[in-house]
């Protein structure tokens, strides 16, 4: 009887703790204000899929999700604005599944303007790993702009100073997508590096900005 007792004692604080924890403007909602500088705590609505979620939170009709990809804890959704399948905009937005529901947890988007003579290999950016900000994090991301371009490398400094392959995204999509999820230890420098069929460095770009983005144009021979 006691056991029984105590389990279910057990089971109502877990209840309580995940809706107190993960319900709008709860305390995952107070650690994304505190790591994004927010006064205050902003209310980070539910949706009853990732995509929902992803939509109620940027309250954007725009935004026209194009892909989703599974990760530990949930999905990364990539997205465009406007419905555009091709051109310089990529968005990135991780959810998390909840005994609640669908949680969006962190994201970014980058838009620019490219010269039409430029000979462009690949656009990216780069989301840091915020402190109180859970999920796959640091992550850069982009779009092949280039059919020469065969698969993406990046090299990182720091404690987990290395080498990481990228994933290429290329079913489902008109526009072709990369990612690398880095370790949390990862530092500058940043080194991105597209690679040719034969494995051969065709662009490459290094940054110490851990929230680069931008364009990186094909090597001149």
């Amino acid at each position: 009887m006691r056991t029984a007792i105590a389990i279910a004692v057990c089971l109502v604080l877990f209840i309580g703790f995940v809706y107190a924890y993960d319900r709008p403007g709860g305390i995952a909602d107070w650690r994304y204000s505190r790591a994004s500088g927010i006064s205050g705590t902003i209310k980070i609505p539910l949706g009853n899929t990732p995509e929902e979620a992803v939509r109620k939170f940027r309250n954007d009709a725009r935004t026209h999700i194009i892909y989703r990809e599974p990760v530990a804890g949930g999905f990364l959704l990539f997205n465009k604005l406007n419905e555009q399948k091709e051109g310089n905009n990529l968005g990135l937005e991780f959810v998390r599944k909840t005994l609640l529901g669908w949680k969006w947890v962190y994201g970014g988007n980058y838009s620019y303007s490219a010269a039409a003579d430029q000979n462009e290999a690949l656009n990216f950016m780069s989301i840091p790993k915020y402190k109180g900000i859970n999920g796959p994090f640091p992550i850069i991301y982009g779009q092949l702009a280039n059919s020469a371009v065969a698969g993406v490398k990046v090299t990182v400094g720091g404690e987990a100073a290395g080498e990481y392959n990228a994933k290429i995204i290329s079913e489902g999509v008109q526009q072709r997508i990369w990612y690398a999820l880095l370790p949390a230890a990862a530092d500058k420098p940043y080194k991105i590096e597209a690679l040719n069929g034969e494995g051969k460095v065709v662009a490459s770009k290094t940054s110490d900005d851990p929230t680069d983005f931008g364009s990186i144009m094909m090597a001149t021979k």
